[in-house]
């Protein structure tokens, strides 16, 4: 069950008169009508999911999952029992939304149709793959040609390190899981086991066995991992010692085979003008002063960004609803469930995996989850934390 989260400080809910979406929101997702006539977030989420990203995706893939009642009761109940799970920082940050009276509730994508109680056992990871490329975008400033170098997720590390978000960098890079090289993969799965923080995760017939609740999970130290190599133990027909590199090897190359980022990588290139070039098309759209001109001509500094005050208001549209989709793209996380399979086993509708140092075959399925729709407002924020991420970052250079 997705249960929403609100700031501790946010305002309260909106009158439920009032449209799920601004006015501007909707002329943005005008070509999606059941999106912008959606009475309620949690049916505005489950259509952007099934309508939106699915197709992109591939419907294979994505699972939009379905709308059922909660009281208060129930959420405040659940909330008790979950906030131990979270990890402080975001405790302090944001606390459930008990106005909700809905929520989508989701097949559990750690296990096979079937749950526990189906064919054997079912080992699943989940990864969050993050943004897989560089920048090329003429609108990004002279000052900030780092971009087209470093990726956005290791400048972020610094920041999170900073502001003690995190306890170490992680070694995980995410060019190599998008790279479509087979040694590349390996190595990117083998970073994230080494430094899972909340980007890699493993569940054991649903249950979590490996990685971190949500926060900044410590290196993968030499207790942590021979608890992990023991829980393979009859998953993986590995000997003591090698179970946990063949799980790897078989992530990895699941990864590989499947093609199944390719795709996502698709999605998150629709922004191809970078936040420095999506925020002025922002601006057009909510008919304000560009903040972000004001503050760059304030400074001195030179800006490519004036000829994007001047495009047709349509484009602006496609610039930010396409920054928007990527956006969803990049912070989503990909579920990979594994369960063993005899020899000569036919006829499953599932994918096919083979593990060659132990002579296995797994049948395997491929989700995303977390294809959340990002409210425009959210562009503002965006911008800030860009600038946040580099300031941080050039610091330490």
């Amino acid at each position: 069950m997705r249960i929403a989260k609100k700031e501790r400080n946010g305002s309260p809910k909106c009158d439920s008169n009032e449209s799920v979406l601004t006015e501007e929101e909707r002329l943005l997702w005008r070509d999606v009508q059941e999106l912008v006539a959606s009475p309620t977030k949690e049916i505005a989420e489950q259509i952007y999911t099934q309508l939106v990203m699915s197709p992109l995706l591939g419907p294979k893939h994505v699972d939009a999952g379905m709308r059922v009642p909660v009281a208060r009761e129930f959420l405040e109940c659940v909330e008790k029992n979950v906030i131990k799970q979270r990890p402080p920082w975001r405790v302090d940050v944001s606390t459930f939304d008990m106005e909700r009276d809905s929520m989508i509730i989701m097949s559990d994508h750690s296990l096979f149709p079937g749950g526990v109680l189906g064919d054997g056992p079912c080992i699943s990871v989940e990864i969050k793959p993050k943004c897989g490329f560089l920048p090329l975008s003429k609108f990004m400033a002279e000052g900030n040609s780092v971009k087209r170098s470093t990726t956005r997720f290791r400048m972020h590390q610094i920041l999170k390190l900073r502001e003690q978000e995190i306890s170490e960098l992680s070694e995980y890079d995410p060019l190599d899981l998008f790279s479509g090289s087979k040694e590349r993969i390996h190595k990117a799965i083998k970073d994230l086991y080494n430094t899972p923080q909340n980007n890699f995760r493993v569940f054991l017939n649903g249950s979590l066995i490996f990685g971190g609740s949500g926060g900044g999970t410590e290196k993968t130290n030499a207790v942590v991992g021979k608890a992990f190599e023991d829980m393979l133990e009859g998953i993986i027909q590995a000997k003591d010692g090698l179970r946990t590199m063949s799980f790897i090897q078989l992530v990895g190359e699941t990864v590989y085979c499947s093609r199944v980022l390719d795709e996502l990588l698709e999605v998150q290139k629709f922004d191809n003008f970078d936040i420095e070039g999506a925020i002025h098309a922002y601006y057009n759209i909510v008919s304000q002063p560009c903040a972000v001109c004001q503050q760059l001509d304030e400074a001195g500094l030179p800006h490519r960004c004036s000829s994007l005050h001047s495009i047709h208001m349509d484009e602006s549209l496609k610039i930010v609803k396409d920054y928007l989709i990527a956006a969803t793209a990049k912070d989503c996380s990909l579920m990979i469930s594994f369960r063993p399979t005899e020899d000569g086993e036919f006829g499953s509708p599932y994918s096919h995996a083979y593990l060659q140092s132990t002579n296995q075959s797994f049948n395997y399925k491929v989700n995303f989850i977390d294809l959340d729709l990002r409210p425009l407002k959210k562009m503002e924020d965006y911008y800030e934390l860009d600038k946040k991420i580099l300031n941080s970052y050039s610091r330490i250079l």
